[in-house]
């Protein structure tokens, strides 16, 4: 059977990971040292896994509401508002996801109809084009520059946008840059979007994970901007929190409303085992969260002094936790150079490519790893480049 006429051409038309891709180069080998897979190295705080094995012993195994928890929704609204400085009703304008992943599929399906375009800036997460092909939309990438700091600008912005543009996706900080974009930079783009009358989609997952005593500012605290936001956060990344799968979004209740329809005939709702860990982790956890900052701080520090140290040209990223040196320099494709690190000095990160066209000649490699290995892999990759 020709299976490949069975299959949706939305779903056909959409490439395999190139992040999962490399990486299934990489399984089962004890040599490797992966600076791949954006995961904290840290393991969840003890006593948010305490309270998710407390709630299993006290059989707290049901289905919640739909959209979440009563408390959780209550404390994440209390969250928002000291954090992103945007105020939102714990009742119907919160909803509690099966990580942001599920939040931006809600939000782009309940929002977009086939063929709107969806604009988001690249180099960029791997699933954002995806998940909007895979909403019938159309993806309309902006490039972003090393030499702005892959912050996104409103004037690049200004020129793709037409009468079919309905979303805008933003990523500050940015997966796989580490850029933040400057409150500058917002202001403009917000004008931008309520002159066209866009929707923005804000995934500011990494927003706890800024350095340098730079504030984090989000776009849908800025004025106009709440009532046409949808803010998406989660637990995987400043809590450690990835297998938990737990994320929120955050918006006006008729756009809440809309993505809630979709989550209740098809997730349900997330798991309450994840739900009251994710309590814990809003009633208790900020120490931890400053604890994990302080040492990618500390990596993130060290891995650009030693790539400079190297020659590879490296902007200082300003959050999340990966650097993306420019290795253009030395002649080889993004994908050809990430082969050969790894096939010589069994060093493991992701060609740029992988994140968008505007990625390639470029490498990302993630400090959410240990200080000891991270050291062997700057010495390893000081050594593959004296061979080339």
């Amino acid at each position: 059977m020709d299976y490949s006429k069975k299959i949706s051409t939305q779903v056909g038309a959409v490439p395999r990971s190139g992040i999962r891709d490399f990486f299934e180069l990489v399984q089962g080998r004890d040599d490797v040292i992966s600076l791949g897979v954006g995961e904290p190295d840290f393991a969840t705080p003890w006593h948010i896994r305490e309270a998710a094995i407390y709630s299993l012993e006290k059989g707290q195994t049901s289905y919640t509401s739909n959209l979440g928890l009563v408390k959780l929704r209550r404390l994440i609204a209390e969250y928002v508002e000291d954090f992103f400085h945007v105020n939102y009703a714990a009742g119907d304008e919160v909803i509690v996801t099966v990580g942001v992943s599920e939040a931006i599929d809600l939000a782009l399906r309940a929002l977009i109809n086939p063929g709107d375009e969806v604009i988001y800036h690249e180099p960029c997460y791997v699933s954002y084009s995806p998940s909007i092909v895979m909403a019938h939309g159309v993806a309309v990438p902006v490039a972003t520059t090393k030499d702005d700091g892959f912050s996104l600008k409103a004037s690049a912005l200004a020129k793709v946008i037409t009468p079919k543009s309905r979303v805008l996706m933003l990523n500050f900080p940015t997966n796989p840059t580490g850029a933040i974009a400057p409150r500058k930079d917002l202001e403009e783009i917000a004008e931008l979007c309520i002159k066209h009358d866009l929707i923005v989609l804000t995934d500011e997952i990494y927003s706890e994970l800024i350095y340098d005593d730079v504030p984090h500012t989000s776009i849908a605290s800025l004025p106009g901007m709440k009532e046409r936001c949808v803010l998406l956060h989660g637990f995987s990344k400043a809590f450690a929190m990835t297998g938990f799968r737990l994320g929120y979004a955050c918006a006006p209740a008729p756009l809440i409303d809309a993505m809630m329809k979709i989550h209740q005939y098809s997730m349900l709702c997330a798991p309450m085992t994840s739900q009251v860990a994710a309590v814990e982790a809003l009633e208790n956890g900020a120490k931890a969260v400053e604890e994990m900052k302080r040492a990618y701080h500390q990596r993130r520090d060290y891995m650009v002094r030693r790539l400079h140290e190297m020659g590879i040209d490296c902007h200082l990223p300003g959050g999340a936790f990966y650097v993306f040196p420019d290795i253009r320099k030395f002649g080889l494709s993004s994908k050809d150079f990430a082969m050969q690190l790894l096939e010589f000095t069994s060093v493991a990160a992701v060609p740029g490519d992988a994140f968008g066209e505007s990625g390639e000649g470029f490498l990302r490699c993630c400090y959410a790893t240990s200080m000891e290995q991270i050291v062997e892999a700057m010495d390893r990759m000081e050594q593959f480049l004296k061979s080339l």
